[in-house]
């Protein structure tokens, strides 16, 4: 990390100074690691017109955090990221088995993941307010642990996505054929599904369940507008959440604002501004 400040202290910010502001120091790397993950991880939601499930996924790590919470866990994260792992794989059996449609089976999960979250949150008359703070969330009091462990994350979903790209994608537009050439669609969309499950799970703390799904949409979204192939289509939308992390976050900084919020607005303002540019394109 001192290497990361040294760096940061070359930018001509007032929270930039040396010694002073770590926390807005740390909050920029961590913006930096978790903006191409969303960019990333983006593409695969809209392609599978999954624009619901971080949704139902945030739902389920709420559960998670309120289970770990009860039982006395210390960083009630890893119940957390267990449980919504799980329910990505569940979520990926039910949909394949079933001939249900996604945003069916998703508002199943969704709503069911909610509901015992709050139970368990409000048992022998508990109050809900303390996981409020989830919500909103809180980029600036991300710590240096975490964003190695996001950086890891980060590693991972770029060795998944070289190695299974076409698999995914093929899968996505056409299960059937990809299931003809040999390509594990379960599987495929079981990984896919639990690596957005752990991007989730990790960063809601800090982005708020409440705009965490726009993170999931907006940069793919606005990217489908301006890209004319697959591979400007992936490289735009990990462009836009990068600018709009470290727009958003300097936003959030000079107003006070949600840094989560700011964040999803600077994405929303790219997508209008795009969209008049959809027709454009090939």
């Amino acid at each position: 990390m001192e290497l990361w400040y040294s760096l940061v202290e070359l930018l001509p910010f007032e929270w930039a100074a040396p010694g002073s502001m770590y926390f807005m120091k740390n909050a920029l790397l961590a913006v930096l690691v978790i903006s191409p993950l969303f960019g990333l991880l983006s593409t695969m939601v809209v392609t599978n017109r999954m624009s619901f499930f971080s949704d139902a996924l945030g739902h389920s790590a709420f559960t998670g955090i309120a289970i770990g919470t009860l039982c006395g866990m210390a960083d009630p994260l890893w119940m957390a990221v267990a449980l919504a792992a799980a329910f990505a794989l569940l979520f990926t059996y039910v949909q394949r088995r079933s001939n249900m449609a996604s945003d069916t089976v998703i508002g199943v999960f969704s709503s069911t993941a909610v509901a015992l979250g709050i139970f368990i949150a409000t048992l022998d008359g508990g109050s809900f307010t303390k996981f409020n703070s989830l919500l909103i969330g809180d980029i600036l009091s991300v710590e240096p642990a975490k964003i190695g462990l996001l950086a890891v994350i980060l590693l991972v979903v770029a060795a998944l996505w070289l190695c299974s790209f076409n698999g995914l994608m093929l899968s996505s537009v056409h299960p059937a054929l990809a299931d003809s050439r040999g390509v594990k669609v379960f599987w495929q969309e079981a990984v896919f599904s639990m690596a957005i499950a752990v991007v989730v799970t990790v960063s809601m703390t800090w982005v708020g369940l409440l705009v965490i799904n726009s993170l999931l949409v907006l940069p793919a979204a606005a990217a489908r507008n301006l890209a004319r192939n697959m591979r400007q289509f992936h490289l735009l939308s990990i462009l836009a959440a990068l600018v709009a992390g470290v727009a958003g976050l300097m936003l959030s900084y000079h107003l006070s604002s949600s840094a989560g919020a700011s964040i999803t607005l600077c994405l929303a303002l790219w997508f209008a501004l795009t969209f008049p540019l959809r027709n454009s394109r090939l």
